[in-house]
């Protein structure tokens, strides 16, 4: 469908920016917070430790009045599980507690909304050695958790997301340090999927909680939605598509929506002997946990091709990038897309066909949770930062959220990745998403200091308008 105009974005639209706690606070050491798994592990070579980061834990009012000045309606950011329960369990933390209500107030002070995650890629080292999601504890151990923060800050969150990105942990488990495999496991895929099952039953049943202890506020998933294009035509290419779309998508969000477990992924671990082990419960648990809208990360999509099973598959290197499965499908390159510098395929028009498919299938409002482009960036002499780059892809998203709007989608918000600068998960700190630059580099941390880039002036007139000025 053509549409003359997009369509206007609701007066009551969230306009906002992401971060996450493990990627921007820093004070990793301090105020009583415990390890998370990724301490136990070293970074990838060339890339800086998340011990400062972007050091938000002690310039946070510093940080959310820029976001304030920018005129940010709301600010997703996640709290860190282990500076609340530093053994994952147990004894509750004062400081951490302390520091997400100041953060929260100072929000809702600026005139901010704050949109909460509860897990963000960082589980309490405490737990991963205690067996992580293979522990048949791990359920309660969230829902815990969960309850300790709709107790403390229920009163003042309007908008909870609970696991960010569960796909991506699932599909590259050992990039995120977040499942623990057994040594001796005899069938790893069954383990990843129990450890998955386990995970979607514990969102299940925070997001049942959250309806009971915080009845005023809503709650979603917060998967990472790259839709799959076939590589053609050819029947099987669709078959095959339709494969990977029910793996890396569909799997995820059927279950937080309707409850239970997609049709293809089923037969699939079925037949490779993998399907997961429900608790006494889990089914109901499902069954009850309901989301209020949908949260979905958008970089990009992918493109695959039947796969026979006869040749060997490359693996993704990263959450963005196509993989393969063997007799399911084979992800390849479209031809007719751009590459972004760090080799993540650049489709607009994309965020348009996901938006359309996801509202098709679920019928719920659903928030962009996070969209952007990573870029390596300087700072001039007079402490500037040229990002038109980024200004023409979010130019470019934001123009097609609105024409899928106007298709009859439901969106609430939009918040591109990231607020400020912060450290990616596999290329450091070198890889910049921000509105906001932050002078240090991989390993010289330099002053911290705070510049708004040329984004933050566009996106400040775009929120201005509700966006409809989306002049450069």
């Amino acid at each position: 469908m053509k549409h003359s105009v997009s369509a206007a974005f609701p007066q009551d639209f969230l306009w906002g920016a992401s971060t996450s706690a493990f990627q921007c606070e820093g004070a990793a050491a301090e105020d009583g917070r415990g390890p998370i798994s990724r301490d136990l592990h070293k970074p990838i070579p060339g890339t800086a430790d998340f011990s400062v980061a972007s050091d938000f834990y002690h310039r946070y009012k510093e940080d959310i009045a820029l976001m304030a000045e920018m005129g940010l309606k709301t600010f997703r950011f996640s709290i860190s599980w282990s500076r609340i329960l530093p053994e994952g369990t147990g004894a509750v933390n004062p400081k951490g507690l302390e520091f997400y209500s100041n953060v929260i107030d100072e929000c809702l002070k600026q005139g901010i909304e704050p949109l909460v995650t509860m897990f963000h890629f960082d589980l309490p080292a405490a737990l991963e050695q205690r067996g992580g999601w293979g522990s048949p504890e791990s359920v309660q151990w969230f829902v815990d958790y969960a309850s300790i923060l709709y107790k403390n800050y229920g009163s003042r969150v309007k908008y909870w997301l609970t696991i960010n990105e569960q796909n991506v942990l699932i599909f590259l488990a050992e990039r995120f340090h977040t499942l623990v495999i057994p040594k001796d496991c005899k069938n790893v895929l069954r383990e990843i999927y129990q450890q998955n099952h386990r995970m979607l039953v514990a969102q299940a049943k925070a997001m049942a909680l959250c309806h009971e202890m915080c009845p005023g506020a809503k709650i979603g998933p917060a998967p990472n939605i790259s839709f799959v294009y076939p590589a053609s035509s050819k029947p099987e290419d669709t078959i095959a598509a339709e494969n990977y779309n029910a793996m890396r998508n569909w799997l995820y969000l059927d279950v937080a929506v309707r409850g239970r477990y997609n049709e293809i992924v089923w037969a699939w671990l079925k037949e490779k002997d993998a399907l997961p082990v429900f608790e006494p419960g889990d089914a109901e648990a499902l069954a009850a946990g309901k989301p209020d809208f949908i949260g979905f990360n958008y970089y990009n999509t992918l493109t695959c091709e039947e796969d026979d099973g006869s040749r060997p598959l490359t693996q993704a290197t990263d959450q963005q990038t196509a993989r393969g499965e063997s007799g399911m499908f084979r992800g390849c390159a479209n031809p007719h897309l751009k590459v972004s510098p760090f080799g993540w395929e650049i489709d607009r028009v994309g965020l348009r066909v996901t938006i359309r498919d996801i509202y098709g299938r679920y019928g719920l409002p659903m928030i962009i949770t996070e969209n952007g482009v990573g870029a390596a960036e300087e700072l001039t002499a007079d402490g500037k930062v040229h990002d038109d780059y980024r200004i023409e892809y979010l130019k470019a998203h934001i123009e097609q959220m609105g024409l899928a709007i106007a298709d009859g989608g439901e969106m609430m918000g939009y918040c591109p990745w990231s607020a400020i600068d912060l450290i990616s998960t596999h290329q450091g700190f070198k890889k910049r998403y921000g509105f906001v630059y932050i002078n240090r580099d991989e390993f010289d941390l330099k002053d911290l200091g705070r510049y708004p880039k040329d984004s933050f002036y566009w996106y400040k007139k775009v929120i201005a308008s509700n966006g409809r000025d989306l002049s450069e």
